[in-house]
């Protein structure tokens, strides 16, 4: 990231966040304020992936509970490799760097999705049954990431993301056993979760960059008709939810009267029936938000509770998508003074602010569980494992600009920028996949941009290769990365950098489907050129624009070359 770019980042987090606030976060009427009553405007990143691996973000797919991961592992490299593996994981995931990045980023708050089995232990394995044996590991670790915030003057909310048994359908989300009783059919695990708040509550009570307690992530269970409605969305009275929540709050009351406590309805979050109204006056309403519309109208819901029960709401997770949704949300929310928290920061995936790479050794393990490929031995296994751990860190991570960008600066500017170092001098190349960093419109304009597919089915757009960029820009890879699936109106945009002025030819690399594909391209704003008509070009000494056009689809787009005459 350019020092440039990090300036900007921080004068917009600057004008458009209070970053300086004093003292415990609480509610106002609808605001979340500071002690000074300043209004508070949360923007996190959720740390999915580090106490709870779901198998997408390992892109393990079918049976993703972490519990059944382990299990595979076990099989591959025994106990032992796997306590290895699970120790370098935690320990190289985050770290202060992480939350140093994101406070750099323009971020301000963390959200952790805690494992409850780094606190204390299942209820199964109690050595007295309804006694609660406390593990230091989960408590130390979110020690050290309360100290990293409180450094960088961040919030963290701890989130309950996997509850003693589980506290939904969606399986992977909470690493729920079906074998065994869930958060809703065991009294023992409601009594545990209960307990492990209060413990949390007790040893937070003073700590003021602890900014809430998100107290069951995304419950998802069908209450009444468990057979039709399993997740809870049709879920009319929501009964057993409320009084868990209602007991955990009372519980947190007892040692700690400051922090405020966040609750989420059923159905993933959404679904407040028969909960409300509030029943703390320091309490704030989490809703979660993936693949519709960027309306006013999807979100018409939470605004209508919110006036309803003077309460303020909180996206507490939202992400998995392309930048144009993702600078259309955060310009949607924020005009309507709604925090959020982006899931997740890093995944093996792209469309995150870091990119976990694949590594060969971890390639073959996918292989092999996808029954695509030999069982790898003992030692590579092992190897492939121990190097995903360690590429966890932020250092051997890919950082996505692009996402940064446009969480960040893009919801409040229509200004490009380049996405890398243009320089044009005797001679030089430019790859088509880097375009300038800036909005669909403004550095580039593509026609299918991002997954609406919960509002339309059909709407299933964004970058098809899922790689190198997360713009609606389709990029593939062969020898190299290249734009590709193009249609006719598209274009990409390039600040250039020249260090000589005068007249240059410049060669467009792109192959086609049909002998009569057109591509054009204006320099600074001017007449369109065909690609024929490229030679003896003007540019002028210092910043030039250049935008090229696909007059017809079907065209892979590599590279721009110049020669300088």
């Amino acid at each position: 990231m350019t020092p440039r770019l990090i300036a900007c980042l921080f004068l917009l987090l600057i004008a458009h966040t209070h970053t300086t606030a004093q003292g415990f976060l609480k509610t106002s009427g609808k605001q979340i304020t500071d002690e000074q009553g300043k209004n508070v405007l949360l923007r996190g990143v959720g740390l999915g992936g580090w106490m709870l691996q779901e198998g997408y973000m390992l892109q393990v797919h079918g049976q993703g509970m972490q519990h059944l991961i382990k299990k595979r592992i076990s099989e591959l490299v025994g106990e032992a490799g796997t306590q290895a593996f699970c120790d370098a994981w935690l320990a190289n995931h985050t770290r202060k760097i992480d939350i140093d990045s994101m406070k750099a980023w323009g971020f301000n708050s963390v959200r952790l999705p805690m494992h409850y089995n780094l606190y204390t232990l299942p209820v199964e394995e109690e050595p007295v049954a309804g006694k609660h044996t406390w593990l230091e590991k989960g408590f130390r670790m979110t020690d050290s990431l309360l100290a990293w915030c409180r450094v960088n003057r961040m919030y963290l909310i701890l989130d309950l993301h996997a509850a003693p048994g589980g506290q939904g359908n969606d399986n992977n989300i909470s690493d729920r056993d079906p074998s065994k009783p869930s958060l809703w059919d065991s009294e023992a695990n409601q009594q545990k979760t209960i307990a492990l708040w209060k413990k949390l509550a007790e040893r937070y009570a003073n700590e003021p960059w602890i900014g809430a307690y998100d107290i069951i992530n995304e419950p998802n269970w069908g209450f009444e008709d468990p057979v039709n409605d399993k997740n809870g969305l049709k879920e009319k009275k929501n009964e057993p939810l409320k009084k868990l929540m209602v007991d955990i709050t009372h519980a947190i009351r007892q040692v700690d009267k400051k922090h405020i406590i966040i609750i989420e309805g059923n159905g993933w979050g959404n679904n407040y029936n028969g909960i409300l109204p509030p029943w703390d006056n320091n309490m704030v309403l989490s809703f979660h938000k993936y693949w519709n519309y960027n309306t006013v109208e999807s979100i018409k819901h939470i605004l209508d509770t919110r006036d309803k029960y003077n309460v303020p709401v909180w996206l507490g997770e939202t992400g998995e998508n392309s930048n144009v949704w993702f600078t259309e949300a955060v310009q949607l929310l924020e005009q309507h003074n709604i925090g959020w928290a982006w899931w997740p920061l890093k995944k093996l995936g792209n469309n995150n602010p870091m990119q976990i790479q694949l590594n060969p050794g971890y390639k073959k393990i996918l292989a092999y569980w996808r029954g695509e490929g030999p069982k790898p031995d003992e030692q590579e296994a092992y190897e492939g494992l121990m190097q995903l751990a360690n590429d966890t860190r932020l250092e051997r991570t890919v950082i996505k600009r692009d996402v940064i960008d446009a969480l960040i600066r893009q919801p409040f500017s229509y200004k490009a920028l380049p996405f890398k170092r243009h320089l044009v001098q005797k001679g030089a190349t430019i790859q088509a996949v880097d375009y300038d960093l800036g909005r669909n419109g403004v550095a580039y304009f593509d026609t299918d941009t991002a997954d609406y597919h919960i509002s339309d089915e059909g709407k299933r757009g964004g970058n098809r290769g899922r790689m190198y960029r997360n713009d609606g820009v389709d990029i593939g890879m062969e020898e190299g990365y290249f734009v590709t699936h193009t249609q006719a109106g598209e274009w990409l945009q390039y600040t250039l950098e020249v260090v000589k002025g005068g007249k240059y030819d410049i060669k467009l690399k792109y192959n086609a489907a049909n002998s009569d594909a057109k591509i054009s391209v204006t320099l600074n704003s001017g007449k369109k050129l065909a690609s024929d008509e490229l030679s003896n070009v003007v540019l002028k000494k210092g910043t030039n624009t250049l935008r090229v056009y696909f007059e017809t689809g079907g065209i892979e787009f590599s590279a721009i070359e110049f020669i300088k005459k």
